[in-house]
């Protein structure tokens, strides 16, 4: 990576990025190296860390001294002639915090780690010194972090320094302040509409026609006519398997070819369906249906990956440690008053990052759907415990089972007294929105009694270009029967930039789907293409989400940790950042949703994504990073 980005990471930079091409397909470095020149922008960060690393004799020395370092400047902050801005003194204290956790012995020992003994190294001594190299990606950390405890973080100055000085209309009062306030929010609106601009939705009149234009295109392949079109058990009969089909309906690059044939010669699930083939962009570029494609073409990591461990799936990818919190078969329990029912273990088409890709044998396998003993042996379960009030039928995609089984699962579950709400999971209305018939709807609608028993639909999608208008009429098919429509999205490279998800949320509204999570992707080294940061999120959180209307940004960001359920990110006090890797990666520790009920074990060692490395992505996808700057400082 050229210096030039380095250099606008660190100096807040003018917005000259050179755009480079839209290539999906790539190898993410763990190690990046850095020049002389880099560490002297981490001592000037901060001269007072360097002269104090650079005299000491020892390690312990260094951190004692770096602990009375941090102490001086909290008490700093507090002194009645300091005249930094109050929330420049809130990330001081945020920064300052995380130093501490980051120097704490016990989070060497637990994580295997100490970035102490990096920075010491460096300043006594030089990169030649160290045991390992390090990263790009862990100098500009520490250069944030250390111009963090001092009050130079750039968040709100490009010259680092900010003091108490207000916005201009907070000098005057009443109608005056009024105006010029609405002006600077009129100027803050134009902003994210030029964002939200820049991804184009499935319901613009022009990828509407490009759409129909694709859908013909494949039904003169399949020798089919536009009834066949309207019938789901059609698109069923016809999901693509291999790269040979859909090469011959969408172009592929040669590494989509590649991931593809590695998939099915190692029967790693692949399929896409007729429909969602249709909403791919005829030519490779993915400029504008990356996300469509992403969600269905494995990259060339993921299928050598998973053909490696293809004979140990479920120890090698069952992150989320499904096998512990399953008391019977078909159930997962993780919470006291709701739990999983798996029926169904196979989809129309497989997404990559499926958290269940461990399970999952073939697309539409033939021996998907539970045996009927093992049903009724998973649903007598939730006949005896009745402190469980909720059920989520997911698996898989138990839309895809016959209406009288789905009929059968339903009258059980609306038998159980306790049972007060059933969610039913499915991507249909995205991937095979032809599934939502009539006779489907109600069946559902059946077993909703308001003020009984709530039946609510939860769905996925994950991109604007998603959002279709068969999509809006299968929600909407639902709607219309009293139930809601909610949805779960998963936060990933594809839907991470500037005002992407917002610009989702707005549209899921207008469909009538209600935005419910947003999962941040997990720590699987098979989809580690996919994943984004923690600290994106957060950002994203406050600075994009937060700008919008209340009901436009109503989801929820979690983390779900393995083996304990979901960490909410907006609860900072429910996750520490204890340790920064050579590499760049940050290490977290969660806290359970027990925290403060039951003594319950916490997730250590969480490895997140480099910032370094997803900002040098958004770069090569011609992103401005300068507008990401404040990403450092989202612990």
């Amino acid at each position: 990576m050229s210096k030039k980005l380095y250099n606008t990471i660190i100096n807040g930079g003018n917005g000259d990025i050179k755009l480079f091409s839209n290539r999906f397909q790539v190898e993410f470095e763990c190690w990046d190296d850095f020049e002389n020149s880099d560490l002297r922008d981490l001592w000037h960060s901060n001269p007072d860390i360097h002269r104090i690393l650079r005299d000491s004799i020892s390690l312990d020395e260094a951190r004692d001294f770096l602990y009375d370092y941090l102490a001086r400047r909290e008490r700093w902050i507090f002194e009645v002639d300091n005249k930094l801005h109050p929330l420049e003194k809130a990330n001081i204290r945020e920064c300052i915090r995380v130093f501490r956790s980051i120097l704490a012995p016990i989070n060497e020992l637990r994580t295997g780690h100490s970035s102490l003994y990096y920075l010491w190294k460096l300043a006594v001594e030089n990169e030649n010194a160290l045991p390992q190299p390090i990263s790009r990606g862990f100098i500009l950390e520490f250069i944030h972090l250390f111009r963090g405890v001092v009050g130079l973080s750039h968040i709100y100055s490009p010259t680092g320094i900010c003091k108490e000085d207000l916005p201009h209309f907070s000098r005057h009062k009443g109608r005056k302040a009024a105006i010029l306030r609405s002006e600077v929010l009129d100027r803050e609106g134009e902003i994210i509409e030029s964002y939200i601009n820049r991804y184009p939705s499935g319901m613009e009149p022009a990828v509407v026609r490009k759409r129909k234009d694709n859908r013909d295109r494949i039904l003169r392949y399949f020798d089919s006519t536009i009834e066949s079109w309207n019938n789901y058990h059609w698109h069923l009969e016809h999901v693509i398997r291999e790269e040979k089909t859909l090469s011959n309906l969408v172009d592929l690059t040669d590494i989509e070819k590649e991931g593809i044939r590695i998939a099915v010669q190692n029967k790693i699930p692949f399929g896409v369906t007729p429909y969602y083939a249709s909403l791919m962009d005829k030519e490779s570029s993915r400029i504008w249906d990356h996300q469509i494609r992403s969600q269905v073409i494995p990259p060339l990591d993921y299928s050598r990956i998973m053909a490696e461990h293809k004979a140990d799936r479920t120890s090698a990818f069952d992150f989320m440690g499904e096998v512990d919190t399953s008391p019977v078969d078909l159930v997962t329990r993780r919470y006291p008053k709701i739990a999983i029912f798996k029926p169904y273990n196979t989809c129309s088409q497989i997404c990559v990052y499926c958290q269940r890709n461990w399970e999952v044998q073939e697309v539409l396998s033939p021996g998907a759907l539970a045996p009927p003993d093992q049903q009724d042996a998973a649903l007598t379960w939730f006949e005896e415990h009745p402190t469980i009030t909720e059920v989520l039928i997911t698996g898989g995609d138990p839309a895809l089972m016959e209406d009288s089984q789905i009929d059968y699962i339903l009258s059980r579950f609306a038998a159980i007294e306790h049972i007060k709400r059933i969610r039913f999971a499915t991507r249909t209305p995205v991937v095979l929105p032809f599934r939502i018939t009539d006779d489907f709807v109600d069946i559902l609608a059946r077993y909703h009694q308001p003020g009984r028993r709530e039946v609510a639909v939860v769905t996925h999608i994950e991109h604007v270009y998603e959002a279709t208008p068969e999509a809006m009429a299968a929600v909407q098919r639902i709607r219309r029967k009293g139930l809601a429509v909610y949805n779960q999205v998963v936060f990933t490279m594809e839907n991470s930039r500037r005002f992407e998800l917002v610009a989702l949320r707005r549209l899921l509204r207008l469909i009538g789907v209600e935005s419910y999570y947003t999962f941040n992707t997990k720590g699987k080294a098979e989809t580690r293409a996919y994943r984004v940061p923690i600290a994106r999120l957060l950002q994203e959180r406050k600075e994009e989400a937060r700008l919008m209307p209340g009901l436009t940004r109503t989801d929820e960001a979690v983390f779900n940790v393995p083996r304990m359920g979901k960490n909410h990110l907006r609860a900072a006090q429910d996750r520490r950042l204890v340790m920064i890797r050579p590499d760049g990666r940050r290490i977290y520790e969660f806290h359970p949703w027990e925290k403060n009920l039951l003594p319950v074990d916490i997730y250590f060692n969480y490895v997140d994504v480099s910032i370094w490395d997803y900002l040098k992505e958004l770069d090569r996808r011609g992103e401005d990073i300068t507008k990401y700057r404040t990403i450092w400082y989202y612990f």
